[in-house]
C-alpha cells in the first residue's frame, strides 16, 4: 500500500521540478513510511511513497519497465498477478521482479487500457508511457483506493492519494466550492463527485483518463460498472454453492503477503465470516483484533471473543474510553475534506491496534451494500411493492396526508415510529431512499442558509445526483436501485474513504474482500428473494455461512461501531456545541445564520431535541476548514 502523486502539463511539455514532486509526496508519508523516489522527464514528474508489502527488497518504484518506455507509480494490490505474470511470460515478456507493480507496466505493454479488465483487486496509479507521450490514470471498479486531481494555473494537471498531496502544490487554488458544502451536510461527507475545493476532483472508482502533451485534459472514461439487470436461476442449495466458491476465492486471494497478515474482528456477520474463511485457509492461527468501549450497550468485544474462540484465532482486543472527542483535530486532518461519519474514531482505535501486530488486515467491508445488509435496504424492497400496487396519484395524496398528520415520534417503540414510512410511501421510491440516507432534510438545510448562500447555490440540492444515479442503475428492482446507489455513491464516499484514511494514517493495508468484484457481480445477479426475505437481509450469505457460524452471530440484531456523540455535545463538548455559531472559521464563510445554528445547539444541550449529528457535522466542518487553512 503506498502514496502516489505527480504533475503533467497537458500543454507545452515544461520540466517538472522534482522538489515540487517530492514535497508533494512527504504530505503523504503516512502511507508509505518505507521509502520513496520521484522520477522526472519532459512534461512529466511521478512520485511515490511505499509502505512494503509483497516482494519488499525488489520493487522501488516509481518503476520502468523492462524495455524503458514506461513508468510507473502504483497504490494497491493486484491480487492476481501471479497467474497474469505466466500469461505474460507465456506470450514472451521479462521480468525484473517479483511483485505485482512491473506486471501492471507489462499489461499494458501487451493490451493498452484493456489490461484494467484482467487487473483483480484494488489500485490507483499513474502510468507514462514515452512512447505515446501520454499519461494513465486509472482507479478500481469500487474506488478502494482513491486519487485526487486539479488542473492549476501554470496548464498543468495535479495527482496524489490525498488531497494533502494536492495541498503541498503552490499553486493550488484554495478556494472551498459551496455546492459540497450542501452535499456535507446532506450525506455526511463529500461525495466523490465533487470536491470541498474548486478545482478539484476525484477519479470515479472504474474510471480512467489518458492525457496527452500538446492536447487538452480529457473527460474520465468508464471501464467498469455493476449490473444487476440479469437474475440468475438456481436453487439454494446451487446458488449458496457458488456463493461460498465466491468467498473462499476472495478471502484467500487477499491472504498474499509477505509481511504479517491478521483481520478485523467485531464478531458481527460479515467479520466473522471473513475471518472463519481465512482460519479455513491457513495454517497458523489467524491474528484478529477487536476494539470494544467502556459503555457496555456499545460494546460487541464478547461477540467478536466468541468468534475468535472458535476458530483458535490469536486474538488482540482493547477497551477504549467513550470519551475520544479529544482527538477530532487529528481525525479532521487524516480526511482533509469534512467528514461527519463518528465511526471513523473507533474504526482509526481498531487500525491502531491492529498494526502493533500486523501490516496488513482483512475487513468485512462491503457485504451489506453488495448483499442487502442495511435495514433501509429491506425497508425499500417492501415499500417498493406497496408502490407497486398502488398508483402514484393514490399514494401521494393518502400517504401524503397521513404523513403530515403522524406525529415525529423518535422517542417511541419503533412500530409506533410511522411518520417517516408514510412519507417514504407518499413519495417515488428514488426520493424516498434519498431521505433515508440524508443525515440533515432540505428544509433543515436551507433554514441554516445565509440568503448569499441560497443565492449561491441556486436551486442545487444535495439529493439530485443521487436520485438521478438511482434511476438509471442498470436494475429490475427498488431493491436493485439501492443497492446499486449504496455501492455506487456511499460506498466510496463514506465507507471506503473512512477505512483508507484510518488505515493508512497508521501505515496499515487494509484489504476488503467482500468487494472482490466478481463476487460483487455474481450477489448483482441474485434473485431479490435470495437477498431479503422477510425482515432479513443479506439472506442467502447467512444461509450459507452457518456451516461456519452459531445463528447467535448471524442473526443478532446489527451493530456497528457507535459513538457518543450525541452526550459528548450535552456534556463535555457542550461548550463547543455553543461556539460553533460564533466559530471564527465558520462565521467568516457567510454560509450560515449564526443565530439558527444557535438555536439548535441550545435546544440540543437542553435535551430539547437531538441534533447532535448536524452539530458534529458543523464541528467537523470548522475543524477542516482550520486544516485547510481557508474560509470561504
Amino acid at each position: 500500500m503506498c502514496g502516489i502523486a505527480g504533475i503533467f502539463h497537458c500543454q507545452t511539455p515544461k520540466p517538472v521540478d522534482p522538489a515540487r514532486v517530492e514535497r508533494m509526496c512527504d504530505a503523504l508519508v503516512h502511507r508509505g513510511p518505507d521509502g520513496g523516489g520521484v522520477w522526472t522527464a519532459p512534461g512529466v514528474g511521478l512520485g511515490h511513497r511505499r509502505l512494503s508489502i509483497i516482494d519488499l527488497a525488489g520493487s522501488p518504484q516509481p518503476m520502468q519497465s523492462a524495455d524503458g518506455r514506461a513508468v510507473i507509480v502504483f497504490n494497491g494490490e493486484i491480487y492476481n498477478f501471479r497467474e497474469l505474470r505466466r500469461e505474460l511470460e507465456a506470450g514472451g515478456a521479462e521480468f525484473r521482479t517479483h511483485g505485482d507493480t512491473e506486471v501492471i507496466l507489462a499489461a499494458w505493454r501487451k493490451w493498452g487500457v484493456a489490461c484494467l479488465d484482467r487487473l483483480q483487486g484494488m489500485f490507483a496509479f499513474a502510468l507514462y508511457d514515452m512512447a505515446d507521450r501520454t499519461l494513465f490514470l486509472a482507479r478500481d471498479r469500487l474506488g478502494v483506493k482513491p486519487l485526487f486531481l486539479a488542473q492549476l494555473s501554470d496548464g498543468s494537471v495535479a495527482f496524489a492519494s490525498e488531497l494533502k498531496g494536492l495541498l503541498a502544490h503552490p499553486l493550488l487554488r484554495r478556494e472551498v466550492d459551496p455546492l459540497a458544502i450542501e452535499d456535507y451536510l446532506t450525506w455526511g461527507y463529500v461525495p466523490d463527485h465533487r470536491s470541498i475545493l474548486k478545482g478539484v476532483e476525484k477519479l470515479p472508482a472504474g474510471h480512467y483518463r489518458l492525457l496527452r502533451h500538446n492536447t487538452a485534459p480529457s473527460a474520465p472514461i468508464k471501464w467498469w460498472d455493476v449490473s444487476f439487470a440479469s437474475r440468475r436461476r438456481g436453487s439454494e442449495a446451487d446458488l449458496g454453492a457458488e456463493l461460498l466458491h465466491h468467498l473462499r476465492e476472495a478471502v484467500t486471494s487477499r491472504m498474499v503477503a509477505d509481511v504479517p497478515l491478521g483481520a478485523f474482528l467485531s464478531g458481527g456477520v460479515d467479520s466473522s465470516s471473513v475471518v472463519a474463511l481465512m482460519a479455513e485457509a491457513s495454517r497458523e492461527p489467524v491474528r484478529t483484533c477487536s476494539i470494544g468501549f467502556d459503555v457496555e450497550a456499545e460494546d460487541e468485544t464478547g461477540y467478536a471473543s466468541e468468534v475468535a474462540r472458535l476458530f483458535a484465532t490469536d486474538h488482540h482486543s482493547k477497551v477504549v474510553a467513550a470519551d475520544d472527542f479529544a482527538e477530532i483535530d487529528r481525525l479532521a486532518a487524516m480526511f482533509d475534506e469534512p467528514f461527519a461519519d463518528a465511526s471513523a474514531l473507533p474504526t482509526w482505535r481498531v487500525c491502531q491496534l491492529a498494526r502493533q501486530h500486523v501490516t496488513v488486515a482483512l475487513s468485512g467491508d462491503g457485504a451489506d451494500e453488495a448483499f442487502a445488509g442495511y435495514r433501509r435496504q429491506v425497508f425499500q424492497a417492501h415499500e417498493d411493492r406497496v408502490r407497486s400496487f398502488l398508483p402514484s396519484a393514490l399514494r401521494a395524496p393518502v400517504f401524503g396526508a397521513l404523513g403530515a398528520l403522524y406525529p415525529k415520534a423518535d422517542w417511541a417503540p419503533r412500530p409506533m415510529r410511522a411518520k417517516s414510512t408514510l412519507e417514504a410511501l407518499a413519495a417515488n421510491g428514488e426520493e424516498a431512499y434519498a431521505a433515508a440516507l440524508a443525515i440533515n432534510r432540505p428544509d433543515l438545510r436551507a433554514g441554516l442558509y445565509s440568503d448569499a448562500m441560497r443565492r449561491e447555490l441556486a436551486g442545487y440540492s444535495a439529493e439530485l445526483p443521487f436520485i438521478e444515479m438511482m434511476r438509471a442503475a442498470p436494475a429490475r428492482s427498488g431493491l436493485d436501485r439501492a443497492q446499486y446507489v449504496d455501492l455506487k455513491f456511499w460506498l466510496p464516499g463514506d465507507i471506503l474513504t473512512k477505512v483508507d484514511r484510518t488505515s493508512m494514517a497508521v501505515s496499515l493495508e487494509a484489504r476488503e474482500p467482500l468487494l472482490d468484484h466478481r463476487l460483487v457481480e455474481f450477489a448483482a445477479s441474485l434473485p431479490d428473494r435470495m437477498r431479503v426475505r422477510g425482515k432479513q437481509g443479506k439472506w442467502l450469505m447467512k444461509q450459507t455461512m452457518r456451516r461456519y457460524l452459531p445463528d447467535t452471530i448471524l442473526f443478532r440484531p446489527k451493530q456497528g461501531f457507535v459513538t457518543p456523540i450525541a452526550q459528548w455535545l450535552r456534556g463535555p463538548l457542550a461548550g463547543e456545541a455553543r461556539a460553533i455559531a460564533s466559530s471564527a472559521g465558520i462565521a467568516r464563510t457567510g454560509w450560515f445564520s449564526a443565530g439558527r445554528i444557535a438555536r439548535l445547539a441550545e435546544e440540543h444541550i437542553s435535551g430539547r431535541a437531538d441534533r447532535s449529528r448536524l452539530l458534529w457535522q458543523l464541528l467537523m466542518l470548522d475543524r477542516s476548514l482550520r486544516q485547510l487553512g481557508i474560509s470561504g
